[in-house]
């Protein structure tokens, strides 16, 4: 176990709660992405662990994080048994979003679940990437609003490289809006953010699997 604890102004129980909650923080606007304790939660669970945090106003935090003794070999718990989540095939992810703290959260995550994972800040820079890869791109994870090119023309325009590449969107917006604004098409594959790691894994394996027509 290690434990970790400050003497700070502490959270009231229905913060607590969203603690761990990705995109949740009480910094003001511009301060704070709220990724840094959903990171932690998932590199924690992902090691097999778990995290508790123990807080009260004006007593400050301990978080506690505990993980399996290790013995010098390698153990499998009965639980993590089962059909893989991740990789089936050495899969190759192409992420694209602008937001700095969002990308590493998203790169992170995907590797975690044993993609191989590539990443672009904007449009631009995911068309060098898939013009110039050696390998192939299986999946482009993409925002739909982006400075300059948006994921809609992003995905004409890489169509036209590889004309197989499968593509998920994601959106802060609802797909009500970003359809009617005309960003995406009506029947394209889109995530809403805030991403969450469970939700994040179902999409990504699901557009994967799927054939294109």
């Amino acid at each position: 176990m290690v434990s970790i604890s400050d003497t700070g102004e502490g959270m009231t129980p229905d913060i607590l709660s969203r603690a761990f909650e990705p995109f949740f923080t009480t910094k003001e606007v511009g301060r704070g992405t709220g990724l840094g304790l959903s990171q932690v939660y998932g590199f924690v669970k992902q090691s097999g662990g778990h995290i508790k945090i123990y807080s009260e106003p004006a007593q400050g935090t301990t978080v506690k994080m505990y993980f399996r003794r290790s013995g010098g070999q390698d153990e499998v718990a009965e639980d993590d048994l089962g059909d893989p989540v991740g990789n089936r095939d050495n899969e190759i992810i192409l992420v694209v979003e602008d937001d700095k703290d969002l990308r590493a959260y998203l790169v992170e995550a995907l590797r975690n679940l044993d993609y191989r994972v590539v990443s672009a800040q904007d449009a631009v820079a995911a068309l060098g990437v898939i013009e110039h890869a050696a390998n192939r791109i299986d999946l482009m994870l993409t925002d739909v609003v982006m400075p300059g090119m948006n994921g809609r023309e992003l995905a004409e325009q890489a169509r036209k490289i590889r004309p197989d590449l499968k593509v998920l969107f994601m959106s802060g917006y609802s797909r009500n809006a970003v359809v009617h604004q005309g960003r995406v098409d009506p029947d394209v594959q889109l995530i809403q953010k805030p991403v969450s790691l469970q939700d994040l894994a179902a999409r990504v394996r699901d557009m994967l699997d799927q054939k294109r027509s």
